[in-house]
């Protein structure tokens, strides 16, 4: 690099240090994060510039709110700008449109130089000198110094009228996008998947133009309505990146859960390091023994094939009992030697005491089939007749729940059932049946519409 502009890069960096800072990141699930930088900074009497260096390249400048918090009574904001104009070849070079630049070209032999005024550097340079306009001139482009209005970081600055001088505690706050959470989770189930092992890990990802060192670290569950503005100023959002990792650890979770206003605050309890395009998984909690219940359900109008769950309670006494945040759940089991993966479903946010369902997939040994035996209409009035047979191929019994929508009309009676059948709600009915190993059941009903 040239030497003169490698002089004026270091006295720029320079210009912006702060001592003492303290940084605090609160992270939403939806791609919004709340910064809260801590700077001491020396502060003189009369009207000056303060500039604060290193924010987020995603900051929303209407929220940036500066607390001065030794002498808030002594100094006055008169002006806060968000300068995002930064050092690059290409707006260097804007910048020195009309200026004059020098080339250096060095030969075999010889090493020469061309100074000369830029006239345009979009799709190469355009140089005139005294003699000639030379097109895409080769060499090394030297530059006297850093054009005005170039950073070489996103940066906050504020025209301030101070009454007191000396060192002052600067407290700032703003939101950036750029930044998101996500839960994962890992289950494990045992050999016949009647307990079950858990471990919660949060991915947290930072593209938010900005690092931050040894942060205290939040993580807001639950859904926070959001204004979305028009596109950030000096980047376009990348799409956050989700991952998972399959294992299982123990110890005490990393993170305190605690009620906020009407959602849940996940508080790391020690600080962390969040660099700028990175992805960072911490675990949050882990549960081991938690008494689980396999589902096998037969509902012809949503799958024709019989589903299987998962199903435990968020609870205590399952050695669980905090509130879940939204997530994936990956589940695995061992066959013997290695843990294999089974299935994967989505849970959203899950209260304490709350009953968890997880969609694994489809059974490959139990298999039902649904049919029509009869229908017949009247003035106000249709009458159908249903029969649901459903295959146990397994070597051993199981249950599964079959569940009918009666979605003709929302007054209707089942007259005739071949077993017993349960009101789910308004609009289904479950029928609970037990299949011994390598045989079938069916149920037979027949339900009645009626409207006015």
């Amino acid at each position: 690099m040239n030497k003169k502009i490698f002089c004026a890069l270091c006295a720029f960096v320079f210009s912006f240090n702060f001592a003492g800072a303290e940084i605090a990141v609160t992270v939403y699930n939806n791609n919004i994060a709340i910064i809260k930088d801590s700077r001491e900074i020396d502060i003189k009497i009369g009207v000056q510039k303060i500039e604060f260096d290193d924010v987020a390249a995603y900051i929303e400048p209407t929220s940036v709110l500066p607390k001065f918090l030794k002498s808030p009574d002594k100094i006055k904001v008169l002006e806060q700008n968000f300068d995002y104009d930064l050092v690059s070849t290409a707006q260097l070079l804007s910048k020195y449109i009309g200026k004059e630049i020098e080339i250096e070209r060095i030969g075999k032999d010889k090493r020469d130089k061309i100074k000369g005024t830029l006239l345009s550097s979009g799709g190469g340079l355009v140089v005139q000198t005294d003699k000639k306009i030379i097109l895409n001139p080769e060499g090394e482009v030297s530059l006297e110094k850093i054009p005005e209005g170039l950073r070489l970081k996103p940066t906050l600055t504020w025209l301030v009228f101070s009454e007191t001088a000396g060192k002052e505690p600067l407290e700032i706050s703003y939101q950036t996008s750029g930044m998101s959470w996500n839960a994962d989770y890992v289950l494990v189930t045992d050999e016949k998947d009647e307990k079950s092992d858990i471990t919660g890990w949060v991915t947290i990802s930072n593209r938010s133009g900005a690092a931050y060192k040894n942060a205290k670290l939040k993580l807001v569950a639950g859904d926070v309505n959001i204004v979305r503005p028009r596109m950030n100023y000096a980047y376009a959002e990348d799409a956050m990146y989700k991952s998972a990792v399959p294992m299982m650890a123990g110890g005490a979770p990393s993170f305190q859960e605690k009620s906020f206003f009407e959602y849940h605050i996940y508080e790391l309890q020690r600080k962390t390091d969040l660099k700028n395009n990175e992805i960072k998984q911490i675990e949050f909690t882990s549960a081991r023994n938690i008494p689980i219940n396999k589902v096998f359900t037969f509902n012809a109008s949503v799958n024709p094939k019989v589903t299987v769950n998962l199903e435990f309670k968020n609870s205590e006494d399952n050695n669980l009992g905090m509130p879940l945040p939204k997530g994936r759940v990956r589940v695995f089991k061992y066959d013997g030697d290695s843990m294999e993966f089974v299935g994967e479903d989505q849970i959203d946010h899950t209260p304490k005491d709350a009953k968890l369902s997880i969609y694994t997939g489809n059974a490959f040994d139990i298999t039902g089939e649904r049919i029509q035996t009869n229908y017949k209409t009247a003035s106000k009035s249709a009458e159908e007749s249903v029969r649901v047979t459903v295959k146990n191929s397994k070597d051993v019994p199981v249950e599964v729940n079959i569940v009918e929508n009666m979605s003709r009309w929302d007054d209707w009676k089942i007259t005739e059932s071949s077993v017993k059948f349960n009101k789910k709600d308004s609009r289904s009915a479950e029928f609970l049946i037990s299949i011994p190993a390598n045989s079938e059941k069916t149920v037979a009903y027949t339900v009645k519409y009626s409207w006015q």
